[in-house]
């Protein structure tokens, strides 16, 4: 897990070992950022992630909620189409304020395959 603090002192987190973001692999996510969106506010690199499930989006709920608790802020960015495409069905594109996150080039659905 790569991390650079930017200018206006936000951490972005790039996790490249976390190519899923499904059941089952939430709670190392979990347990590896809380505490750091707990003390400052944090942008999550989502650009490894090729598949997000339930317990991936209440993964980022959960440190959205943390980060905002403690007065901080939790977004993401760099989404894949098809992570951003989940993201957007259920909402979350706006409220995690994606930055940069990149969306289907066509507008073509990107779910022939399931979620997880």
């Amino acid at each position: 897990m790569s991390c650079t603090l930017s200018d206006s002192g936000v951490l972005l987190i790039a996790p490249g070992d976390v190519h899923e973001l499904v059941r089952g692999q939430e709670g190392e996510l979990l347990k590896r950022l809380k505490p750091l969106v707990a003390a400052q506010s944090v942008t999550l690199d989502l650009s490894h992630v090729e598949r997000i499930d339930a317990a991936g989006l209440a993964t980022l709920i959960s440190l959205y909620g943390s980060a905002r608790d403690a007065g901080n802020v939790f977004a993401i960015a760099n989404a894949s189409p098809r992570v951003f495409e989940i993201l957007q069905l259920v909402g979350l594109d706006r409220v995690l304020n994606s930055h940069n996150a990149v969306r289907c080039p066509d507008g073509t659905s990107r779910f022939s395959q399931s979620a997880a």
